[in-house]
């Protein structure tokens, strides 16, 4: 094994233990990696600030730039912490304007999930998984590793939360009135909420295809209305932060964007100068 690919395969498992992160996140963070060092061809603890440079001016993307620029960094500062480099390399990252998430209203969400026939045993568990996503903000993830344990007195216990980092969220009544009339007629016996029609646990092609029948987005767009609608109803950006359990407050804080996106409209539609 190389030098570069022992680095590597250590900052995996650091990634893995120490951080706590998915498995499709450290594959990004290894692929960066792998794809810097084959470009510099020599050991990555002996490249500098200029040759890390040269690397990333071959993206043009900004976004995908600052990607591989946030692998990087946390690659070698991976590397200085435990002295496999005598210095650290951190490079800013490229400024990109910022994107508003896409997100639906209550209405919009509502509309969608009318149309779901809940005579059936399937209708019912997707009915109540949409409204389990918009009411609770959690990953899709999160909510397909929810089990009937995990829900008490409509609090929802996140175990397997990214960064394995554990918080509680409580779930709104008409989530837990769905969720209850779909695990009373669900005759197949698991400790998780969701499931097919084998009775194993869902999967996560099974849910967003689920998710874009009814609302024609992606899961993920559920956990973006969740975090608008608490934000445009005035709710703390830390509370948010808390419910969606964001590490940072600057993850968080790109929803502030739409609050003023939102003054913006408002203004523009009612003042008389507008």
């Amino acid at each position: 094994m190389s030098e570069n690919e022992a680095l590597i395969e250590a900052f995996r498992e650091y990634l893995e233990i120490i951080k706590g992160l998915e498995g499709k996140s450290i594959e990004a963070y290894v692929h960066d990696i792998r794809q810097c060092a084959a470009f510099v061809d020599r050991p990555l603890t002996k490249i500098d600030n200029e040759t890390v440079l040269d690397f990333l001016t071959t993206f043009e993307n900004k976004r995908t730039l600052n990607r591989k620029l946030a692998s990087l960094n946390a690659f070698f500062a991976f590397c200085h912490k435990h002295d496999f480099a005598h210095r650290t390399i951190e490079i800013p990252m490229a400024k990109v304007p910022q994107r508003l998430p896409k997100y639906l209203t209550y209405e919009e969400i509502m509309q969608g999930v009318e149309t779901i026939d809940r005579s059936t045993v399937r209708g019912l568990r997707d009915y109540a998984l949409i409204l389990f996503l918009y009411a609770g903000g959690m990953r899709i993830s999160e909510a397909l590793a929810a089990r009937r344990s995990d829900i008490h007195e409509g609090w929802l216990r996140i175990r397997f939360a990214k960064g394995q980092k554990e918080r509680v969220v409580p779930l709104a009544p008409m989530a837990i009135e769905a969720l209850d009339a779909y695990l009373e007629k669900e005759s197949k016996l698991s400790t998780y909420l969701w499931l097919n029609y084998k009775g194993e646990p869902l999967s996560r092609v099974s849910a967003f295809k689920i998710v874009k029948r009814y609302l024609g987005v992606s899961p993920h767009v559920l956990r973006h209305s969740f975090a608008t609608a608490l934000i445009l109803g005035g709710a703390d950006l830390r509370v948010v932060q808390e419910l969606l359990g964001h590490a940072s407050l600057e993850t968080t804080q790109i929803y502030t964007h739409i609050r003023k996106e939102n003054l913006k409209e408002t203004l523009l539609r009612f003042h008389p100068m507008a």
